[in-house]
């Protein structure tokens, strides 16, 4: 597989040199001039010096024949423009984006960037498991469809617990499509069904609902 990785920081390098391990073909585009020798150094001549922003680049890059683009830089707009020229200008199959501010996510991904990895999104996650009143957990993301699988936890002061999923205000384009409750088996609810302080639900929704879902089980 052809993967172009545009940005040369730590984490281009521990990523390109993964994927070279692994025997992907690897080229990674850099602005630096001394970090791109010090790439080089290490891992040979698997770097170009350039701005993955610029078509110039991408066309010298061999972009047009990239099974991937993946962008992780430390600028999010630098990201999504090397994805997004990528994607319609190369037809790359695959854009995987560095997101540093989480605010950006839904952006990236209603502009058709593939995956988007957050780094404080991966850490709150992981939090999740230490501390269970943690709001909400990103669990899949199904770009294509402009949806999301999360779970939120209904805590003991929510407005929601003690009532009926029909007496709740849901935002439309969104399905509650598991509940997790200690001591039974996980269920589908339907429209009488009461939640409870500490269900855990699974929901289906778009981006850009996460907070009305939030709101709605959680309370504002």
């Amino acid at each position: 597989m052809y993967i172009i990785v545009i940005g040369g920081g730590r984490v281009g390098y521990y990523l390109s040199r993964a994927l070279l391990a692994e025997g992907h073909e690897v080229l990674i585009l850099e602005k630096d001039a001394r970090v791109c020798q010090g790439i080089a150094d290490e891992l040979g001549s698997v770097c170009l010096r350039g701005d993955g922003c610029e078509v110039a680049t991408l066309i010298e890059a061999g972009t047009e024949r990239a099974d991937m683009l993946i962008a992780v830089t430390g600028d999010d707009a630098d990201n999504l423009i090397a994805c997004q020229l990528a994607k319609h200008q190369f037809k790359v199959s695959r854009t995987i984006s560095r997101i540093s501010n989480p605010r950006n996510e839904a952006l990236f991904r209603k502009l058709g960037v593939d995956v988007t990895v957050s780094a404080t999104n991966i850490i709150l996650e992981n939090i999740e498991i230490e501390v269970p009143t943690h709001p909400l957990t990103h669990l899949l993301t199904l770009a294509s469809r402009g949806l999301e699988i999360i779970e939120v936890k209904i805590p003991p002061t929510s407005s929601a617990a003690g009532k009926t999923l029909g007496m709740l205000s849901l935002p439309p384009d969104s399905v509650l499509s598991l509940v997790l409750r200690r001591g039974v088996q996980p269920f589908v609810p339907d429209g009488n069904t009461i939640f409870q302080p500490g269900d855990e639900v699974i929901a289906v929704t778009r981006p850009e609902s996460e907070e009305a879902i939030r709101i709605a089980l959680r309370g504002s």
